[in-house]
């Protein structure tokens, strides 16, 4: 187990204090993981080189963003002087995670801010400024390592990484999220196109749902479609914004709940390409759920259990049978993540 962070993240600020995605959560994490002995094995990352950044963002949007100096990009993402090179910081630091957990056949974690998996190849949104999985999925398909699965479990859907890959035949992208909510997208009819035609599976949940209803998501649709799709590496956009103290969504998952998600993933990953999975820190905006499911599943990754604190189990019958079965039947029959 690996943890990859930089006290520079701490720099980047959005326009008012009390965002919420602010400084304050990766303090928390930190601070949680000294708390439990888990802050062991923590890798400074240097900045993205440009190749790789380009593979995903156009040159113009880059100049833009590094020259606009201070002011409003869009109502949720404030710039200012520092964010592009923070940015990058958070991208090299996605790049180290991936490097590590491939060369290393281990689990690593990037502990970035700020968050990525909104940036589109144009523009900054969602407090989201470069796209720092799509950058290190990219180019892990660049080196010639094989395909990549990502899964991601951020409340928002991650329309940038959907963007980035959609016609990809290399990246198999999967995403659970809140709908409707912010973006927009991550309907069921957005399954990819030309070569990556059925290799972007998405699974909008009504709000409310939680712990059942994700266990049913990974048994049903991600297990089968990455034992289908064999991917080399499993990034994983993980959000803690799918907790029920999230203030700012409607899902319900307890804080063992969303443990459980990185548990079964991790076991994917070893069953599939040797152990070989990055997270990349996307949202969660409850301080203290935030930082104990950090904590848990970076604790039982390293044959350490943390006590949790936020248990309540409010969704044990699954509440979005519905689109699970539909997106499941078409994996079954070979619509999504065809052979």
């Amino acid at each position: 187990m690996k943890l990859v962070y930089h006290d520079r993240f701490l720099g980047h600020r959005q326009r008012d204090e009390d965002h919420p995605e602010r400084p304050e959560r990766l303090i928390a994490i930190r601070d949680r993981l000294q708390a439990e002995k888990l802050w062991t094995d923590v890798l400074e990352p240097q900045p993205a080189a440009a190749e790789d950044i380009l593979r995903i963002h156009h040159a113009n949007y880059i100049k833009t963003l590094g020259r606009m100096g201070e002011g409003v990009w869009d109502r949720d993402t404030y710039v200012r002087p520092e964010t592009l090179e923070i940015a990058t910081l958070a991208a090299g630091a996605g790049v180290l995670a991936a490097e590590t957990a491939w060369t290393g056949r281990e689990t690593a974690w990037a502990l970035v801010r700020p968050p990525g998996h909104h940036a589109t190849a144009a523009s900054a949104m969602g407090f989201c400024y470069l796209n720092s999985l799509a950058i290190a999925a990219a180019r892990h398909v660049a080196l010639g390592r094989g395909r990549v699965a990502i899964v991601d479990v951020d409340v928002h859907h991650g329309n940038g990484t959907q963007e980035a890959f959609y016609d990809n035949p290399d990246v198999l992208v999967i995403s659970a999220h809140e709908s409707p909510l912010f973006p927009g997208t991550g309907t069921t009819d957005e399954t990819g196109m030309g070569t990556g035609a059925g290799l972007n599976i998405n699974v909008p949940l009504p709000y409310g749902s939680g712990d059942a209803t994700y266990r049913n998501f990974m048994g049903m649709i991600v297990e089968p479609a990455l034992r289908r799709w064999r991917p080399s590496i499993v990034l994983v956009s993980f959000g803690t914004d799918i907790h029920y103290l999230d203030p700012l969504a409607g899902l319900t998952l307890s804080s063992q709940g969303c443990v459980e998600l990185a548990a079964r993933i991790e076991s994917l990953a070893a069953e599939l390409c040797d152990g070989r999975v990055a997270y990349f820190l996307e949202g969660g905006y409850h301080l203290d759920s935030l930082s104990e499911i950090i904590a848990a599943a970076v604790g039982r990754a390293s044959g350490r259990k943390v006590k949790l604190k936020f248990t309540d189990v409010k969704d044990t019958a699954g509440t979005a049978a519905g689109v699970i079965d539909f997106v499941a039947d078409r994996i079954e029959q070979g619509i999504l993540v065809p052979a």
